[in-house]
């Protein structure tokens, strides 16, 4: 039976996949004109990457590199996406339109892409305060409120990999003793072999279980020792020097006094993949192995002009220092800062008032229901009030309420964009130092977008 080719008379669009293109393509016609890869790039030519740039002048050997202006555009067009893994952005390069264009077709492995982000993460972290400087010029910047606050953000590591000092202490004796039995047998088969093999063979090889218990024990006994070494530095002893044990001969002949010795608590824990991460509470009241990631926003632009990691986990020890941080990156302090309840003390607030900031910071946590059936007091503030109380009774006020309820209405919704929409719930490097670096390359990628949205508004 033949086959029957029915003619249709639809007529349709010309489209035919394996037609071959009579004229080169040109990259600039692949995307709309206004898209966010042709901004980007154009933020990425003006800003200077002279510090990345000279690691690789300095050496003229071997097959070219990459440009660096290159791989900084995918590297940030990447986690303005919410693409943070270099195995999917090496996906990336060869499936989107957009990283293509940036790319110039250029398609570095993921291995590059991966080294290039922790060989310059530094010089990617400084460019948070270039961009923060071209939002400033742009009128993003004003300052006139700022709203400080803090998120978990999982470290690179599991909470099951952490260790209590007292469990350290239990395991590395259980360790101990499970070694010398292993190498008594160990001793005890070499004997034996000698005896039915003669003296000449080779004794060290030591058995697969006993080097995995020696591995361990030298990772708790390093944990343990760094512990240690913290507890000394918080009770002011010297982190190398031992404590003195008492002696017969003193400075004048006396008896040597014995210096008391700092031990950890027994709860105190250190994690053996990142050592750096600490267990912490996250948003949703779960224990998670993790770093403090504070953030200072623009309450009118949502503009992040300060940013840096943690791993202490209250928040009240880093309000000074972000706000130093503010006036280090913009030349001024701001002339309100709002924030949560955690980050209260009469230092800080002290701090804000003697610097003519006006602070909004709680004393204590409020449910939004207490908050809304608080009444304004009336009468004079009493004599005898602490800062603590004149605190309280500011926020009572109604025109001193709405003006905190500007830190829900900017710092949330910041957080809100990098964790849900950009997926970014966890670090991908190890370490406070990358972490931070990391994190300000995430709040870097924030700005840019938010300078995107302005300039397309505008």
């Amino acid at each position: 039976m033949s086959n029957v080719f029915i003619m249709s008379k639809k007529t349709y669009r010309p489209y035919q996949p394996n037609q071959l293109l009579l004229l080169p393509p040109a990259l600039q016609d692949w995307l709309p004109h206004d898209h966010f890869a042709y901004f980007l790039s154009d933020v990425v030519d003006s800003l200077d990457l002279s510090q990345i740039e000279r690691t690789y002048e300095r050496e003229l050997r071997g097959y070219p590199p990459y440009h660096p202006r290159m791989m900084v555009k995918v590297l940030l067009y990447a986690y303005c996406n919410g693409v943070y893994s270099s195995r999917k952005i090496e996906r990336r390069l060869q499936e989107d339109v957009a990283f293509r264009v940036l790319a110039a077709n250029n398609q570095p492995d993921f291995r590059t892409i991966s080294d290039f982000r922790k060989r310059h993460l530094k010089a990617l972290s400084d460019l948070f305060l270039q961009v923060v400087k071209i939002c400033k010029k742009a009128g993003l910047v004003r300052l006139g409120h700022v709203a400080l606050d803090g998120t978990k953000i999982k470290a690179n590591a599991s909470k099951h990999k952490a260790m209590s000092y007292s469990r350290m202490v239990e395991e590395e004796q259980r360790l101990k003793a499970e070694i010398a039995e292993l190498l008594q047998k160990a001793e005890q088969a070499d004997q034996a072999e000698d005896h039915r093999f003669g003296p000449h063979r080779r004794g060290d090889e030591l058995p697969e279980e006993l080097r995995f218990r020696e591995r361990r024990l030298a990772k708790i006994q390093e944990a343990k020792a760094a512990l240690e070494a913290e507890a000394r530095l918080r009770a002011g002893a010297d982190e190398h020097e031992p404590p003195e044990e008492p002696g017969p001969k003193g400075p004048k002949g006396g008896r040597r006094r014995k210096r008391p010795k700092a031990e950890p608590a027994p709860t105190a824990q250190r994690n053996f993949t990142d050592p750096d991460s600490r267990i912490m509470k996250g948003s949703d009241k779960q224990f998670i192995q993790g770093y403090n990631a504070q953030a200072v926003v623009d309450a009118d632009t949502q503009i992040v002009v300060a940013a840096a990691v943690t791993n202490q986990a209250a928040d009240a020890p880093h309000l000074i220092p972000m706000m130093e941080q503010v006036e280090t990156n913009v030349d001024e302090m701001p002339e309100e800062v709002s924030a949560d309840a955690g980050y209260f003390s009469e230092q800080n607030v002290q701090w804000l008032l003697q610097r003519r900031i006006n602070p909004y910071i709680p004393p204590e946590k409020q449910r939004h229901s207490e908050r809304r059936r608080a009444k304004s007091p009336r009468g004079p503030i009493p004599k005898g009030a602490t800062l603590r109380d004149r605190m309280r009774r500011k926020l009572q006020l109604k025109r001193h309420a709405e003006r905190y309820r500007k830190r829900e209405q900017s710092i949330e919704p910041v957080f809100g964009q990098i964790k849900e929409a950009r997926g970014f719930r966890q670090f991908h490097l190890r370490g406070l130092e990358a972490v931070n670096g990391e994190w300000l390359l995430v709040c870097l990628c924030h700005n840019l977008l938010k300078l995107y949205a302005f300039s397309q508004a505008a």
